[in-house]
């Protein structure tokens, strides 16, 4: 594909789009992770992941689709070495509750699977051996009695993290999990706010009717977990022994903000934490969401001191969809690793680059809105054909790849 038939963007600065893939016609894109060449690209809708080329940036080519089991979700993975994680979830838009968004983003999620017959689905994440990265090959998977695996932190090593719901919890908790034998993952330790057991006889401390405290997923680095929580915030967890993860701090700004906090990236380098909270609900009905920036110098007390600036070329609340921020990019080993350039999605905003090398004054650096959907894989009633740009992963070379609900893979560079 040359650039002169590349879809035209609806807005970029110091960023241009040089490849595109329609993902083997499932243009359904969430997580995505670049590695050995390869795209991995969890699907929305489609019910599977796909593998894309991608040692052409500019000519990705498909290479693979892995169908997940019957009515089962695989939105998210984690790619690292020869392994690939990816998890196994019910799919929560296939109930016909769930489908309206405000169900699914407002209020413990227990309430609402009472509602629904039970389906046959894959609960828990599938571990895939990706020697030949455009040949996964299915080698362990961990079950988990409940509703499955939401996200995954994985980079090696022996143990990966994640968030699940399981039987008895209100909604989705943190989990450690023992990877010392990739064949046989096995649970290590679990980490839930007080509140959330409610097998155990615990009571929410807060509104669980309008407020969804839910583990979204943490990332780490040393002994440290940054874990988010969607209305419940953001903690500080000791991991030291992974058995027993212990609380160091927890900041909680909702209300009065809105909730829906996604995840924590730590620059342990600059003692900084960037914090992002998900816009969830159509036409900002949760509000303006933010990026915040937290002083760890202590970790016990973090501190916000700052917030990226808002997207203001156009009126992205006027034109419609979700508006506000979705993703950061993890600063992954093997790909970009910066504590000086954030990248993050903003839903029909598409990607931005922060400048934050003064932590107190963020600056928008780069922005890049891709093309609208031709065609719109969302079977929930109402959705409109408006971009939804949902994960970002920059590779090492500061190639960005973009992932969207309905709009397909986007690859773009700086320009400035």
């Amino acid at each position: 594909m040359t650039n002169d038939h590349l879809p035209k963007a609806e807005y970029a600065k110091n960023m241009r789009l040089i490849g595109y893939s329609d993902q083997g016609g499932r243009p359904d894109g969430v997580q995505i992770m670049v590695n050995k060449g390869h795209a991995f690209i969890g699907h929305m809708f489609s019910q599977g992941f796909s593998v894309i080329d991608v040692r052409d940036p500019r000519n990705p080519k498909p290479v693979a689709y892995v169908p997940s089991p019957p009515n089962t979700w695989t939105l998210h993975l984690q790619a690292h070495d020869d392994l690939l994680l990816v998890v196994n979830a019910k799919d929560l838009y296939r109930d016909a509750v769930l489908m309206d968004e405000r169900k699914y983003y407002v209020g413990s999620m227990s309430d609402k699977l009472g509602l629904q017959a039970e389906q046959s689905y894959s609960a828990g994440f599938r571990v895939y051996d990706i020697k030949n990265p455009a040949a996964p090959r299915e080698i362990g998977f961990m079950p988990v009695e409940g509703v499955g695996v939401h996200r995954i932190w994985y980079v090696g090593g022996r143990w990966a993290y994640m968030s699940a719901m399981l039987d008895g919890f209100s909604d989705f908790i943190f989990l450690i999990v023992d990877m010392a034998d990739p064949t046989q993952p096995k649970i290590a330790g679990k980490y839930w706010l007080p509140g959330m057991n409610i097998a155990a006889g615990e009571k929410p401390d807060w509104d669980d009717k309008a407020l969804r405290y839910s583990c979204h997923h943490g990332l780490v680095s040393g002994d440290t977990a940054y874990v988010t929580w969607r209305d419940g915030g953001v903690t500080l967890l000791d991991i030291q022994d992974k058995t027993a993860p212990k609380l160091i701090a927890h900041r909680n700004w909702c209300p009065p903000y809105g909730g829906g906090t996604h995840n924590a990236l730590p620059l342990v380098d600059r003692d900084l934490l960037v914090v992002l909270d998900e816009a969830v609900l159509t036409d900002c009905a949760d509000g303006i969401k933010h990026i915040w920036l937290f002083d760890i110098r202590e970790p016990s007390n973090p501190i916000s001191i700052s917030t990226m600036p808002t997207p203001s070329e156009i009126d992205y609340v006027k034109k419609g969809g979700h508006f506000g921020p979705h993703n950061l990019h993890e600063n992954r080993p093997g790909g970009f690793v910066s504590s000086e350039l954030i990248f993050a999605t903003y839903n029909n905003a598409g990607v931005r680059a922060f400048d934050i090398r003064d932590p107190y004054r963020p600056v928008e650096v780069g922005a890049f809105v891709p093309a609208a959907p031709t065609r719109i894989l969302d079977h929930r009633p109402g959705i409109p054909p408006i971009l939804h740009a949902n994960d970002v992963y920059v590779d090492a070379n500061g190639i960005l790849y973009l992932t969207d609900m309905n709009a397909g893979l986007s690859i773009i560079e700086m320009t400035g």
